[in-house]
């Protein structure tokens, strides 16, 4: 529930900062920008310089998360490209060179998206020649991996009908567990005291020699403990810089949550990171979310390093403010809605570090922690990362996409006066109210949806957001100008959740990532429920556009599908979570998506963006004593990668 990722396409002029690095496939690598860098004191650049070194510790346990292969894999592609001693100015050259950019990308050998394998383009017979010629040695298993399209085929498999957990080449659980005995394991050791603790988050379920299930769990001296040794000694160099006694604390039970995988440190370190209001500089670092886990347990290793944006943080603490206004506000039926809404802290970030799952690719938003009772107890904590968001933007200036997409010059001189704002106001609804909204029945299990949860979650945010974007409460507030500006939040959601993602889908393909299926559960349920005089899809010259005739009204459509949600949510309502996901989100019209697919192919845009992180380089005195960091933003894609992998690789090839 904790990420919110950039919501569509949008629409690279040159600028004084170059954000474009490097483009393949469907990918594009920007660079982002850390303003306000200088001004931090050398305390603080220290903190982040610490934190981002802790951050980039870890980048091996995501690899190895993604798939048993994945280090193997990428070891033998790294070598085989540094070591090549012929001609790399060759086609075949030239598609490894692209396929391991890929892996990188996605930090392993399936879309990060899709979650699909992507197959390398080279032979097989390339590649075992290749090998031999550059004296690089690899594991002959990986070979199938690679090439086979029928092995490991999905990372994470959400398919209706088939067995998620051994369908899935996600490394979360060991091999021959499958999804029944998985189940039937976390339901024998679920905790259901009033602070529960979160039950395989950082664990691996593994079958023994007699088929017993047991758990592996991520430590030091455990399971990925190599890298969580490094990431503690950084953290251990933090904690004598931290900003305040709160930090300490939180620094501290991250530091001994690492060393001994005890869950009740982890909560002890959610409960005091959502308690630091205080302190500029800012991270995340661990096991955090679960989307990837087929099951919905498990959490993919991520970390960013920020600090607070202090002029934009005013517009979300003025929504953190009226959180208990918007709660009360809301459509859905008061027993689900809270009567307290605690703690509710709100801010926009500087990101100066991404790594793990928020690498390459990054959400735009987080909104931690994700476990229920400690948000109802103590509050989250929501975070807009506003220099990503400038850097997507600014890339996407002019590229055309508004032009093919929107259906006249109205709604595009509408989506350029007000989409900046109201994208911005739609991610901090969705991140500061949206997921802290509602609450659970008494006795309801927060793994009630199971696989459906993550897509209803995200779905409940984005509704509440959606429907409090369009009140006259944000212009009274001043976070809008006027009362029409919304309208733009409703276009581009309406369009992109109907047709326009369409584009980052293959032909014949069903939606399976969560936040795919979210848009499009929410764009077709209210266009399936509007009068046709409300919302309507019409074509122009065997062109189809989206046209929206009553604002209002959809919006009070909006407004019954948060109601439905929450109730699913605050009930655990498997099977209407699931009813609707299989309804809505998951099946694509094909003639509509060809041509979707064909007017985006004129366009030669790249539907994906990622980033390659500034360098950081501390200046020191003759006593060894920090005096400065530097930041330096002219390191390329392959040399990044190639450096992280030369300095940050902690774990064995097989864990």
């Amino acid at each position: 529930m904790g990420l919110l990722c950039l919501p569509m396409l949008i629409s690279c002029q040159k600028q004084q900062f170059s954000y474009h690095v490097d483009r393949f496939y469907d990918l594009e690598l920007l660079r982002y920008e850390v303003p306000g860098w200088d001004q931090l004191s050398v305390q603080q650049k220290t903190l982040v310089y610490y934190l981002s070194e802790a951050a980039l510790q870890g980048r091996d346990i995501l690899y190895d998360q993604n798939g048993r292969y994945n280090l193997r894999i990428r070891r033998t592609l790294e070598n085989l490209y540094t070591n090549y001693p012929y001609d790399k100015n060759t086609e075949e050259f030239a598609l490894f060179e692209k396929y391991l950019k890929r892996v990188w990308f996605s930090n392993g050998i399936h879309h990060h998206y899709s979650e699909d394998k992507f197959l390398p383009e080279f032979t097989q017979e390339w590649f075992v020649e290749a090998c031999a010629q550059a004296g690089v040695e690899y594991d002959a298993a990986i070979l199938p991996v690679m090439f086979d399209p029928n092995v490991m085929a999905k990372r994470t498999n959400q398919a209706a009908g088939v067995d998620l957990v051994a369908c899935s080449a996600g490394n979360y659980y060991g091999e021959g567990v499958t999804q029944a005995e998985a189940e039937a394991w976390y339901e024998q050791h679920k905790d259901t005291t009033d602070e529960p603790l979160w039950i395989g988050l950082n664990s691996q379920l593994c079958k023994d020699s007699t088929g017993a299930i047991y758990e592996r769990t991520y430590r030091i001296g455990g399971l990925y403990g190599e890298a969580l040794e490094k990431i503690n000694f950084w953290l251990e160099k933090a904690l004598e810089v931290a900003e305040n006694d709160t930090q300490r604390e939180v620094i501290a039970h991250l530091i001994e949550y690492n060393r001994s995988g005890n869950l009740r440190s982890f909560n002890a370190y959610c409960i005091a990171w959502v308690k630091d209001l205080e302190s500029r500089v800012d991270f995340v670092n661990g096991f955090t979310e679960t989307y990837a886990d087929p099951l919905g347990i498990t959490g993919t290793w991520e970390s960013i390093v920020n600090f607070k944006d202090l002029e934009a943080t005013h517009r979300t603490e003025i929504i953190s403010a009226n959180a208990q206004w918007f709660e009360d506000h809301s459509t859905t039926d008061p027993i689900y809605k809270k009567e307290e809404v605690k703690g509710v802290s709100a801010k926009v970030i500087t990101a100066a570090i991404l790594a793990g799952d928020c690498y390459p690719a990054t959400p735009i938003g987080i909104n931690l922690p994700n476990a229920n009772w400690i948000r109802k107890s103590y509050g989250s904590k929501s975070v807009t990362i506003d220099n990503l968001v400038k850097a997507y933007n600014e890339s996407a200036k002019g590229n055309g996409f508004n032009e093919e997409f929107m259906i006249d010059d109205e709604i595009r001189a509408l989506y350029d006066q007000y989409g900046a704002v109201c994208g911005d106001l739609h991610t901090d609804l969705h991140e500061c109210v949206g997921h802290g909204s509602g609450k659970l029945m008494p006795g309801v299990s927060k793994d009630a949806l199971k696989e459906h949860a993550s897509t209803i979650e995200e779905t409940r945010a984005d509704l509440f957001a959606l429907y409090f974007v369009a009140d006259s409460k944000l212009v009274e507030l001043g976070l809008l100008p006027n009362k029409e500006a919304y309208k733009a939040a409703y276009y581009q959601q309406m369009m992109n959740g109907l047709m326009t993602q369409l584009v980052r889908i293959e032909p014949g393909k069903d939606i399976e990532e969560a936040h795919m299926r979210n848009r499009q559960l929410i764009a077709a349920w209210v266009f399936d429920h509007c009068e046709k005089n409300e919302m309507e899809i019409i074509e122009r010259d065997g062109k189809h556009y989206l046209q929206i005739n009553d604002y209002e009204g959809v919006r009070r459509v909006v407004g019954d599908m948060l109601a439905e949600i929450q109730r699913i949510t605050s009930e655990g309502d498997y099977a209407a979570a699931k009813t609707l996901v299989e309804t809505y989100a998951v099946k694509v019209d094909q003639d509509l998506h060809k041509e979707i697919l064909a007017r985006y192919a004129k366009l030669n845009l790249a539907p994906y963006k990622g980033f390659v992180n500034p360098v950081y380089t501390p200046v020191m005195n003759k006593n060894g004593v920090i005096t400065d960091v530097k930041i330096d933003y002219t390191e390329g894609y392959v040399e990044q990668h190639l450096r992280y992998s030369r300095d940050y690789s902690n774990l064995p090839d097989v864990n």
